[in-house]
């Protein structure tokens, strides 16, 4: 056991690299999804003009003018990364979530539900996350993730199935906190593990004189596009877990959830198009 002074330091330090982190995160997902959108407008609106679809902003007293690309000019411009947000989001989130639950362990566990030890518990939630990833990954991959409407249908059973086991091995805290990190885990899997590389061998193909592959594309917007619609009920678990997690729902956590998550993409949706 850590010694609680350091515990605590520990928490206030994590939480707050987390929380701003986060907020980077989401907004800078946010902010591409809306510029892309305008951007895709403008597109159709130019189409016959022969000109470059371009997005004009005002801020802080500058006015700023956004172009879209498929091509960079690589040989005069910098190219600015977006991608250490979503890294120091998920591992300071994983601080976190190894200092409070399974370090300290007494938010993990409810004799109620489970009578398990805190390492068993602490597993059960690490291996949700692992499985959860190759199994989200797997269906992108899969003719599922071809047809929006019924990979969304698809991935919903199982995140209710999910939370409905893991409401019978551990608290209704941990529950909520889990799926959040879950969301979080596939999200920053994304970015690391598929957007970013992606986005790697389309430079390499420029620099070559090749082409880039379309489908390299498609594939990154498809995945930043899920990221937009994780995001959403991903801040509301964090946040409400140690809330309402098995205090309000007298042990139907995972109704309740089953409930907020589909709220949270509804919301997403109409956040895009804002």
């Amino acid at each position: 056991m850590l010694n609680p002074t350091i515990s605590e330091w520990l928490n206030l330090i994590f939480r707050w690299i987390h929380v701003f982190a986060g907020i980077m995160w989401v907004g800078t997902t946010y902010y591409f999804t809306w510029l892309d959108a305008r951007l895709t407008e403008e597109e159709k609106a130019m189409a016959n003009t022969g000109d470059a679809a371009q997005i004009w902003m005002v801020h802080s007293g500058g006015f700023y003018v956004v172009e879209k690309r498929k091509i960079p000019d690589l040989a005069s411009r910098t190219l600015h990364w977006f991608r250490w947000e979503a890294g120091t989001t998920w591992i300071s989130g994983m601080m976190l979530l190894i200092l409070v639950y399974y370090i300290g362990g007494g938010a993990m566990i409810d004799r109620d539900v489970a009578d398990i030890t805190v390492t068993q518990a602490a597993a059960l939630g690490v291996g949700v996350l692992v499985v959860g990833w190759f199994v989200y990954d797997l269906m992108v991959k899969s003719p599922l993730g071809k047809n929006e409407k019924v990979f969304a249908a698809v991935a919903y059973v199982l995140i209710v199935a999910t939370t409905y086991a893991l409401t019978r091995g551990i608290s209704g805290r941990a529950t909520y906190i889990h799926i959040g990190a879950l969301f979080g885990t596939i999200m920053a899997g994304n970015v690391w593990m598929r957007i970013l590389p992606a986005q790697k061998k389309m430079i390499v193909a420029i620099k070559e004189g090749r082409k880039p592959d379309e489908a390299l594309a498609a594939q990154a917007k498809f995945r930043s596009k899920q990221n937009t619609f994780m995001a959403v009920p991903l801040v509301f678990l964090m946040l409400s877990g140690s809330h309402f997690g098995g205090s309000t729902t007298g042990g139907y956590d995972w109704l309740h959830l089953a409930v907020l998550v589909p709220a949270g993409w509804i919301a997403a949706r109409f956040i895009r198009r804002a």
